[in-house]
């Protein structure tokens, strides 16, 4: 792994929420790095084909990256508001995924499913202002 591609990893490490690539860029020129916003895309890229990066299409399109905890195939738990992010199986999708693609005489099915909502914290927030 190269020091720019480490670099970029450990920025995401550090965070609980997807981050735009624009975003960790700009952290880490403001932390002194000296890295191009070309280099974090193919980072995180490098990283996503490894495994070790999430990535999620916000509602705008935007490619949204995160560390990834969990090895293997599974969802996320996405708050809103503040963008926490809690890694979560996901058998029942598993098990309808095959299911509907069965059905239809689909095989070697494949899915993305994030779910979103307000976390606790966030809700806490809300309703005490």
């Amino acid at each position: 792994m190269t020091s720019k591609r480490e670099a970029v990893r450990l920025v995401l490490a550090g965070s609980t929420s997807f981050r735009s690539a624009q975003d960790i860029y700009a952290q880490m020129r403001a932390d002194g790095a000296k890295i191009g916003l070309t280099t974090v895309y193919r980072a995180l890229q490098s990283l996503a084909d490894a495994g070790q990066v999430d990535t999620l299409r916000t509602d705008d399109g935007e490619s949204v990256y995160r560390a990834c905890a969990t090895g293997g195939h599974h969802h996320h738990l996405v708050c809103r508001n503040c963008g926490r992010t809690v890694e979560v199986a996901g058998p029942a999708v598993e098990r309808w995924a095959d299911a509907v693609g069965a059905e239809h005489g689909f095989t070697s099915i494949t899915h993305t499913v994030e779910v979103f909502g307000v976390c606790a914290a966030c809700r806490a927030v809300a309703s005490a202002g």
